[in-house]
């Protein structure tokens, strides 16, 4: 594993086969803390691409606090709607405007997912529904932020001031959150010396459980304290749990030697670590974010004023404080730190719309946690999504069961084309085995293409071959050829140029 890791630093077949292989958090930790800064930043980014992990940078938007109107939190949600960033739920905060209101929380829920259509991501939540906290938790200005670290416990005894009779009161719709919700995150601090800042593991353990029932994703919150045995303690937890996602929080609880450092290496170790193959934080410094951002990181919880989201990432000790509107900073620095590509950075609404078609044209039932070959297909956007109204709204002309309808009767002759070598090429070609003699895969990227025909040989009987990353060619080559891209723009190029591929929007 030691050797695997070395070389994957630096090639990227390395980097596919430690991805493949079996690894547990000790030997990770252990290993990858043998890194330099700029050797663990290079392996973070070698595992943020396909199929290792998701190759997606994205904001999550934290709309609310206890202490803001009801209008106010429907049009910061609204707003972030617009502009595809999925909404953090805080939902102590839900549940106090509600009240304030004469509602009940889950009923405000309701209105907000009414009015947006992202995915809604559930937080603060705990055995007895909404976590309810005092206001001098609700309200807090931050002050573990605003002086920096060391963290040496909140000041305020976070966990301790819950309002538990009231969070009782919620009981009975507790489930209800979790139906309409999209994802849950759980706290795994508390297994990383921080009794105080988190709920017990066994009420989190109770939350997971309760998403997993409804087909929901499950995010694990952890520190990176001590930069190795906290790190060991909250990955280990959070994989015998069966969490998807790791969000990983430095600022102030970043205790390690050298910070930058270690939250370099946090992040590839949670590249390779997560089954979800997303990398999140929920608490950054500005220098902690940009290190990330170079280091594989995926996505950054940010937030409107007055919700501590909006202070805990992207500014610094002495500038973090309650108020602040962390969201244009945050755009800004992913800007400025992810090179341009097939997508924008921070993604939009359009690249939600794909993915939710690419969801739409297999079928929930065939997405992560589901595998093809030596890993899953998608990540974890691809078992949140169908729980949006983004999803129910996008279309498709064909699914992968009306493709294997035609193959079945003869329209798509012995010999097809796949132009596009991402996952939905993969459930394609997995679903026509046995219905067609021959496979050919063609993408721009001969390394995707060659990992794409490996990974499908591996385990299918029709012969897969490459295309040598010729559209071109592979259509000219085969009886049909079928476009798996989901995006319009590409889709539109490649059907004008080859007259009778197959689109499946």
């Amino acid at each position: 594993m030691q050797d695997l890791i070395q070389k994957a630093v630096y090639d990227r077949d390395a980097a596919w086969e430690l991805s493949k292989s079996q690894k547990n958090p000790l030997d990770i930790v252990q290993f990858v803390s043998e890194l330099d800064r700029d050797q663990a930043m290079q392996l973070g980014m070698n595992l943020k691409r396909f199929p290792m992990g998701c190759d997606l940078t994205e904001i999550m938007a934290g709309t609310c606090a206890s202490d803001l109107e009801k209008n106010d939190i429907l049009g910061n949600c609204m707003l972030s709607d617009s502009i595809g960033a999925s909404i953090h739920v805080c939902a102590y905060a839900f549940a106090d405007i509600a009240e304030s209101y004469g509602m009940r929380g889950i009923d405000l829920l309701r209105e907000v997912r009414e009015v947006t259509e992202v995915p809604l991501d559930l937080d603060h939540f705990g055995s007895n529904g909404p976590m309810r906290l005092s206001k001098t938790i609700s309200s807090c200005p931050g002050e573990c932020y605003h002086q920096g670290p060391p963290f040496k416990g909140c000041p305020r005894n976070r966990i301790h001031s819950r309002l538990l009779e009231k969070e009782e009161d919620g009981i009975s719709d507790k489930e209800e959150w979790i139906k309409i919700s999209s994802s849950v995150a759980i706290n795994l601090t508390c297994v990383q010396n921080a009794e105080g800042h988190a709920a017990p593991l066994k009420e989190a353990k109770d939350v997971a459980r309760l998403a997993k029932k409804y087909g929901k994703g499950v995010e694990a919150i952890m520190f990176i304290g001590d930069g190795y045995n906290d790190l060991i303690e909250g990955f280990s937890a959070g994989l015998e749990m069966g969490v998807d996602v790791f969000v990983l929080e430095g600022g102030p609880f970043n205790c390690a030697p050298d910070r930058l450092d270690a939250f370099a290496r946090a992040v590839a170790m949670a590249r390779i670590l997560a089954p979800g193959k997303i990398v999140a934080t929920n608490g950054a410094y500005e220098d902690e974010c940009r290190i990330g951002l170079r280091s594989g990181l995926n996505a950054i919880i940010s937030g409107f004023p007055k919700n501590h989201h909006g202070y805990m990432c992207g500014y610094a000790p002495g500038t973090a404080r309650r108020g602040n509107f962390g969201l244009p900073r945050i755009m800004q620095i992913i800007k400025e730190e992810i090179a341009g590509g097939f997508t924008n950075a921070p993604i939009q609404k359009g690249e939600l719309e794909a993915l939710a078609r690419a969801v739409k044209i297999v079928d929930p039932s065939r997405v992560y946690p589901q595998k093809i070959g030596y890993t899953f297909v998608g990540d974890a956007h691809w078992v949140t999504l169908p729980s949006t109204p983004l999803y129910n709204r996008v279309e498709v002309k064909k699914t992968v069961s009306d493709l294997v309808s035609m193959a079945a009767g003869g329209f798509i002759g012995d010999k097809v084309a796949l132009l596009g070598g991402r996952f939905v090429s993969w459930v394609v070609a997995k679903e026509l085995d046995g219905l067609v003699d021959e496979i050919i895969i063609s993408d721009i990227d001969p390394w995707v293409e060659k990992v794409t025909v490996e990974n499908l040989r591996s385990t299918l009987e029709t012969e897969v071959t490459n295309g040598n990353s010729q559209d071109l060619n592979a259509y000219h080559a085969a009886n049909s050829a079928i476009v798996s891209s989901t995006i319009p723009s590409v889709v539109n190029g490649i059907t004008k140029s080859l007259p009778g591929c197959i689109s499946l929007i």
